[in-house]
């Protein structure tokens, strides 16, 4: 089976009600429905949009919005359970600051055709989220096994730690979805290099969906940086130029960014590439596990 996916270019923007958040999400899942794709991810931080129906002094301060956004929560859930069912899709959300015990996860969640509603953590958090945020690590990797393959999930900097994205691939993930958040086009690419050199570490197909636009009400996500990609493994028939780029929208513009990629071929490079670094990873691992030696020159 061909998988088509969707990835959101999903620009952030001030709304005047909940009434209007709904619609806006509505008309981008309806497009991409529309477009035929079977996999809908939109960015990290997408839902911190929401945040422009709060009050100005709340507004001002992260610490403050996070407890605020909770009420939002279940509205947030039960639409794009609505979305996914009504026009049978899977649908990754934009991620949200979730309360869990007495601190905040970073969570995307995963919403099927079929009404279940799953989610995957951010793990490792940046420093803004750690230090001035409030937004602390979730626990454990998630493999969602669909009809059309199995994929994973690290949130925008998890995708620059490789052990992640092999732990998941170990798990049977073909395709590793990265909602991004970044302000500086530098952070952007940081995330876009983690991209390309886990689909080629892993021999697996990686999209990375961020958020565009700018939010001077929020200082979480006042302005940000970015241009959707899918990227595959660097060998011949996976992308134009053979560069491993199988598809990239234009850097900040508000779009859909469309896929459509055979996850079967791909699991067949894994077993007869012109390199198979996802099953070298191992010889890879054993001659790194005494350790550098230092050599005096």
């Amino acid at each position: 089976m061909t998988l088509r996916l969707a990835v959101a270019q999903y620009p952030v923007e001030a709304h005047a009600s909940w009434d209007a958040v709904a619609a806006k999400l509505t008309r981008w899942c309806e497009e991409a429905a529309s477009a035929g794709a079977h996999l809908l991810v939109f960015p990290e931080y997408a839902s911190m949009e929401i945040t422009s129906l709060l009050p100005k002094e709340v507004q001002a301060d992260v610490r403050l919005q996070l407890p605020a956004l909770q009420p939002f929560v279940g509205p947030f859930t039960a639409l794009h359970r609505d979305l996914a069912t009504r026009l049978g899709v899977y649908v990754v959300a934009g991620s949200y600051p979730v309360a869990v015990g007495e601190g905040f996860v970073n969570r995307a969640m995963v919403f099927t055709p079929g009404g279940r509603v799953e989610y995957q953590d951010k793990l490792v958090m940046t420093r803004f989220e750690h230090e001035k945020w409030g937004v602390a690590p979730g626990e454990g990797l998630r493999v969602f096994r669909a009809p059309f393959g199995s994929f994973g999930i690290n949130i925008c900097y998890d995708s620059e730690f490789p052990h992640l994205a092999r732990a998941l691939a170990g798990g049977g993930a073909d395709l590793l979805l990265v909602p991004s958040c970044t302000e500086a086009v530098t952070g952007y690419h940081r995330v876009q290099v983690g991209s390309r050199a886990r689909a080629l570490e892993n021999q697996m197909y990686v999209a990375q969906a961020p958020l565009v636009g700018t939010a001077p009400w929020n200082e979480a996500i006042d302005v940000n940086t970015g241009a959707a990609g899918v990227y595959g493994p660097i060998d011949h028939g996976f992308s134009p130029e053979g560069d491993g780029v199988v598809t990239r929208g234009p850097l900040n513009v508000a779009t859909w960014v469309y896929a459509d990629l055979d996850l079967g071929r791909l699991r067949a490079q894994r077993e007869d590439g012109h390199t198979l670094n996802a099953r070298d990873w191992v010889h890879g691992e054993r001659q790194a596990a005494p350790g550098a030696v230092t050599v005096d020159l």
